[in-house]
């Protein structure tokens, strides 16, 4: 990465592996996306393709910018960030339109294309920034309890505001980012159990008192047992399972799928995409991705452990966390193991906002493995 705009010093620490990484997965998600929709009525194959592409240029210069960052400025735009973000979630309940019972995007003016940015992606970053700099300014008052209680009124209101567009996969995202984030930060995980248990009486209470959507309710039975409505709730699980087992070991072969080909499984080129790569590339295709993954996260955690300072650990471990959680839970759902929650696959899933915000957050790995070593004088 010979980048003008990087100063020389820091060229040298350029992670090439978490680049080589980042490289193959978008060329992954390419393949996937031609395979998805290459017959699909109203969005061919080629130009999906030429669509994630133009996505996936857009987001490496946002990477790229992002790496230029010196993540130890983020205490002087914390502020601006949190608000921002709660500022933009709420235009989103305001002006968004409603989209298939769901109001997340906002659309913008772009001839030729129908594009729609989503904010709660990006809150992401912006929670992670935000939250692994009131960690750092608190340090080790993160082991009482009160402080603890804080970070998380810090997450939660984001979280309001998400639930009721309503989104429950990105809500859980920032929960899995506050838990990871916090952990390393070095809360005591007797505190972390005790507000899991308090969670999990809620999420009885809000189930009995019908504060969950009817819809949320039924994926949650349908993870449990989708056979009993296999024509409704249960069926996108029962067709993921049949794909992704009719791979086996070697795969159908590229588009040769029989529930790809013949659009079977909804959404298969977004939330569902691990299924064509199953179908079609069977058990060895999805371990080549997973290795993927793995060497992608492998380098996140070595730059959390050589970092020295406290910000950039944290900022790195809430960017592994993001990556770690979205990639768990969007495979866990299509082979039947986690409940539907609408969460996209890092890198590989059709769609713009999504694939940005995991670029941007790479980005800022990126920047945080070249300024890992403090410079001593």
């Amino acid at each position: 990465m010979n980048a003008p705009w990087i100063e020389p010093r820091l060229r040298k620490n350029v992670d090439k592996t978490l680049l080589l990484s980042v490289g193959l997965l978008m060329a992954f998600g390419l393949v996937a996306i031609h395979v998805a929709t290459w017959n699909r009525p109203g969005l061919q194959g080629h130009h999906a393709v030429m669509r994630q592409g133009l996505y996936y240029l857009v987001g490496l210069f946002l990477m790229a910018y992002a790496a230029t960052l010196d993540y130890r400025q983020a205490p002087r735009i914390a502020t601006f960030l949190y608000f921002g973000n709660l500022f933009l979630l709420a235009l989103v309940l305001l002006f968004a339109p409603d989209v298939k019972g769901a109001a997340r995007w906002i659309r913008l003016p772009i001839p030729g294309m129908d594009f729609k940015l989503q904010p709660s992606e990006f809150a992401k970053i912006a929670i992670i920034l935000t939250l692994s700099n009131y960690l750092a300014l608190i340090g080790p008052g993160i082991r009482e309890l009160p402080n603890l209680l804080k970070t998380l009124a810090h997450v939660l209101v984001p979280v309001a505001l998400i639930m009721k567009q309503p989104d429950l996969g990105t809500s859980l995202v920032f929960l899995a980012i506050w838990t990871g984030t916090v952990f390393l930060a070095g809360a005591r995980w007797q505190h972390l159990l005790g507000l899991a248990a308090v969670g999990a009486a809620l999420f009885f209470v809000a189930w009995q008192a019908n504060i969950l959507h009817d819809y949320q309710k039924d994926r949650v039975r349908a993870f449990l047992n989708p056979t009993v409505d296999p024509r409704g709730d249960g069926y996108q699980v029962l067709q993921s399972q049949t794909a992704i087992g009719g791979g086996q070991v070697l795969g159908q072969g590229l588009y040769h799928g029989t529930q790809t080909n013949l659009h079977f499984i909804p959404e298969n080129h977004t939330d569902f995409i691990f299924t064509v790569i199953g179908e079609e590339g069977g058990f060895l295709g999805g371990c080549l991705l997973l290795l993927t993954y793995g060497l992608l996260l492998y380098r996140g955690l070595v730059t959390i452990a050589e970092c020295e300072d406290q910000l950039g650990r944290l900022i790195a471990g809430g960017v592994v966390t993001l990556i770690a959680f979205h990639l768990t839970v969007n495979i866990g759902m299509t082979c039947g193991i986690m409940p539907v929650v609408g969460v996209p696959l890092p890198l590989i899933s059709f769609g713009g906002s999504a694939a940005w915000m995991n670029l941007i957050a790479i980005g800022l790995l990126l920047g945080i493995h070249m300024r890992r070593h403090k410079i001593v004088f």
